[in-house]
């Protein structure tokens, strides 16, 4: 099975609400655009725009606004340090594209600020979602296009398309959670699925979960213990972005590269869903 998915962003569109237009509006009250972007990234059941949620967690578990500051600068550096390194090289299909008259290759992400971010430019972002808040522009995901796919088959399918399975899903596990603080999802994720698979985070290689904002993966660090070494160790969404439909397949084919990379075993990756869920697969490195 081939799957993944994609996201374009930044051609989210304005919309007119279906009801108003086709059945007419009061006279003088002509009918509101809404930002499409803007209101897929708002609870529905409770209103609550996403990074309200993030604010929640800082506010539960005591994140600083320069806790946010200094791991978002984080992110930006890792990212910069693993693409200087190439880590990244074996993961992304390089697209063509028309540019003016020319057409140019894209073999690289464009959206991360790299060794331009600094703390002290970083500080002086207002904050988005809330007056004296921990959330802005430069410690949340970035809003970005793209795309990721990878194949998923069982065993007996390998053999007999004479494929090499690069990891295998050992187990994976899906939870619900409180929409006001959804961010906290992969916590009770990673913890289901470890157990599904008898197993301890210490037994864990390599960990990604999806930085939505700064100040959620905060809260999921401090909840789990997490070890920052092997957790998001070349970046993660706040640099790269968060396209959302294609996050999920890029944080999955990214964990395989690097067990292979780096000749290690098991790997997580997790992520928060907004409405309220966190998911998480386990995987192992093939044998060959």
């Amino acid at each position: 099975t081939l799957c993944g998915g994609s996201e374009n962003m930044s051609a989210a569109p304005l919309q007119y609400d279906g009801n108003a237009v086709r059945w007419g509006t009061p006279l003088g009250k002509p009918p509101q655009l809404v930002d499409a972007l803007w209101s897929g990234l708002t609870d529905s059941l409770s209103g609550t725009p996403m990074g309200v949620t993030a604010e929640n967690l800082a506010d539960q578990y005591g994140i600083t606004r320069e806790e946010c500051d200094e791991y978002a600068v984080r992110s930006q550096l890792a990212y910069a340090d693993a693409a200087d390194a190439g880590v990244f090289e074996a993961e992304i299909a390089p697209v063509e594209v028309k540019v003016k008259r020319a057409m140019e290759t894209v073999s690289a992400d464009e959206h991360p600020r790299g060794r331009k971010a600094d703390i002290a430019a970083m500080a002086k972002l207002p904050p988005v979602f809330k007056k004296d808040g921990r959330v802005t522009a430069g410690s949340a995901s970035g809003i970005c296009d793209g795309a990721a796919s990878l194949v998923v088959a069982s065993e007996e399918a390998c053999a007999a398309q004479g494929m090499a399975p690069l990891a295998r899903v050992v187990a994976w596990n899906r939870v619900g959670c409180d929409p006001l603080t959804m961010g906290i999802g992969p916590v009770e994720a990673i913890r289901g699925v470890l157990a599904a698979a008898g197993m301890t985070l210490d037994q864990i290689d390599i960990v990604e979960i999806n930085e939505a904002f700064a100040a959620q993966y905060l809260a999921c660090e401090k909840e789990l213990g997490l070890n920052r070494e092997i957790t998001n160790a070349n970046g993660g969404a706040i640099a790269i972005g968060h396209p959302l439909g294609a996050s999920g397949a890029r944080i999955t084919a990214h964990l395989t590269h690097e067990l292979i990379r780096q000749n290690k075993k098991y790997a997580i990756g997790s992520a928060c869903i907004g409405g309220g869920q966190g998911i998480a697969p386990l995987l192992e490195k093939a044998a060959h």
